[in-house]
């Protein structure tokens, strides 16, 4: 079994359940007591988000170039980044050290792809939904249309994962919400819904939706294991 480094943290709420699915995951398929070989580092959220919000990707990029180097310095032999966000910055991570990194959009790729749908709807923060680097990995590497919200809409998004899941709050209301958003994004066409934000899967679920929802938490976790045991 090869060493997984995850930097994780952003938030940490959604980085329990990778070290949970890892670990489950590699129990379900070599039995006993197997777990993962994984090293976790976890950042102070607070200090990631306020960069975000400042624009301040320079100083972001710095950071995880650090970090990354620290996990292989440690032993780990490929990257987990445990967000969705923060893979605007993966072409800095990935220059940092030898180490592969695990990119979270090409699993979901090619699970969409795998049910044979062409468009997809995405929710995700602000930045994923209104930057480029996520929309376009999808097409470029899988063929896919990729719909967003409209903009009252990402602001809804952005403000229930930044303000509520990255603090474990799940609101009612906030369900309803994202249940509204989804029937939008199905009523423009979406074939599926892909959740690009590691804490989405903890409001949302298959219920939520009337076409196929990709969480892209365990998909890039079970990726992550496939790599792990290859």
């Amino acid at each position: 079994m090869r060493t997984l480094g995850l930097l994780g943290g952003m938030s940490w709420e959604s980085s329990a359940h990778y070290y949970r699915i890892l670990n489950e995951e590699v129990r379900r398929r070599l039995g006993g007591s197997h777990s993962a070989a994984c090293l976790l580092l976890s950042v102070d959220f607070a200090e990631i988000a306020a960069l975000q919000h400042a624009g301040d990707w320079t100083a972001l990029g710095q950071r995880l170039q650090g970090h990354a180097r620290q996990l292989a310095a440690g032993g780990a032999e490929a990257l987990v980044l445990c967000t969705n966000t923060m893979h605007c910055l993966a072409t800095e991570i990935e220059a940092a050290t030898a180490l592969p990194l695990l990119h979270i959009a090409d699993p979901t790729g090619a699970a969409i792809r795998a049910r044979g749908l062409r468009t997809v709807g995405l929710l995700g923060t602000a930045f994923t939904m209104e930057q480029a680097f996520y929309r376009e990995r999808l097409t470029a590497h899988f063929g896919l249309e990729v719909l967003v919200p409209e903009a009252t809409a990402r602001q809804t998004v952005h403000h229930v994962i930044y303000d509520e899941l990255v603090r474990g709050e799940v609101r009612p209301e906030s369900r309803t919400a994202y249940r509204a958003i989804i029937a939008e994004l199905v009523a423009q066409g979406a074939e599926g819904i892909v959740l690009g934000c590691t804490e989405i899967m903890l409001l949302v679920d298959q219920g939520d939706s009337a076409v196929p929802l990709f969480d892209t938490t365990r998909l890039h976790a079970l990726a992550a294991v496939d790599w792990a045991l290859d």
